[in-house]
């Protein structure tokens, strides 16, 4: 018998790191076979952080701190650095992590934000704000998705996205009521509408119509205008897709096919040994909701 859970994961080197009602499991595959497991507490959310639309923006902003928390501590569980006596080596990385994090995101934004509407600006005339806003979201999802195109041809995020495939997989194998096999697992779909992918391409849909109204011609100034409704466009985009997910109607269909498609980028067939660390991940989730947290 199906069933429909809020669980939801992310996948990091060498493991994935799966998201419960109140704590989060990040399972990784140490470099001599083993599976390591690290539990933590998610991080509790004031009452006016948790009405719609806000509740949207602050979930994106948690997963993205936890999300590179996770990362960085699967980079060093894999064994892609050691620290040293001192520990200085993985402090070194850290940092070197947080500033080509902080780079990463100013090249986002000058790609994915001020690029189309420089482009936008030269092709079409003044005055056509619709149209223009139109034709600077299609430039985005194109970048987007040239850009997830072309990082994954790189080795080591083929990896990556074949635990983002067995996340959706095991979660999949869940919903549908079947054990928590490798074989069962392995038989499931590995495209999910709740992934992240499809959640950033529908924000992208949102944010052309939520920027028509915009008149300013001054690309700083637009620019700048449209940075300040991301918070808007988010929220908006989670309270849709959160109400769309609650059926398996044609509404949920239509939206979330475009980010079903693009999964075929993000995600990877996974083999059973990448399948596992996805299983141990979500068992232990299920088990916490089971036990309770005060019996851990």
């Amino acid at each position: 018998m199906g069933k429909k859970t809020s669980i939801g994961g992310q996948a990091v080197i060498e493991g994935i790191a799966m998201r419960g009602p109140k704590v989060t499991v990040l399972a990784c595959r140490l470099p001599n076979g083993k599976i390591d497991v690290e539990r933590f507490c998610n991080k509790k959310m004031w009452k006016i952080f948790k009405l719609p639309i806000v509740r949207g923006f602050c979930n994106m902003v948690i997963m993205l701190m936890d999300g590179y928390k996770y990362t960085n501590l699967s980079m060093m569980k894999s064994g892609l650095y050691e620290d040293d006596d001192e520990g200085k080596q993985g402090k070194l990385h850290t940092v070197f992590v947080f500033l080509g994090t902080i780079l990463g995101v100013i090249v986002s934004i000058g790609l994915f934000t001020y690029l189309p509407q420089l482009l936008t600006k030269i092709f079409i005339p003044a005055g056509s704000n619709g149209l223009r806003s139109v034709v600077e979201g299609v430039l985005k999802i194109f970048l987007m998705v040239l850009y997830m195109w072309l990082i994954s041809l790189l080795k080591d995020i083929k990896r990556v996205f074949k635990y983002h495939g067995a996340e959706h997989k095991t979660i999949t194998c869940y919903e549908k009521g079947l054990d928590l096999t490798p074989e069962n697992v392995m038989t499931c779909s590995r495209f999910h509408p709740r992934c992240g992918t499809s959640f950033l391409l529908f924000t992208l849909l949102i944010s052309i119509l939520v920027s028509i109204p915009l008149h300013w011609e001054d690309l700083i100034v637009r620019m700048i205008s449209k940075l300040f409704l991301v918070p808007l466009i988010v929220g908006i985009s989670y309270e849709v897709i959160r109400i769309a997910g609650k059926s398996d109607g044609m509404l949920m269909k239509v939206l979330f096919a475009p980010g079903m498609w693009l999964q075929r980028i993000t995600t990877k067939e996974p083999d059973e040994k990448v399948v596992e660390v996805a299983i141990k991940s979500l068992s232990e989730v299920l088990t916490h909701i089971e036990v309770g947290a005060d019996n851990w």
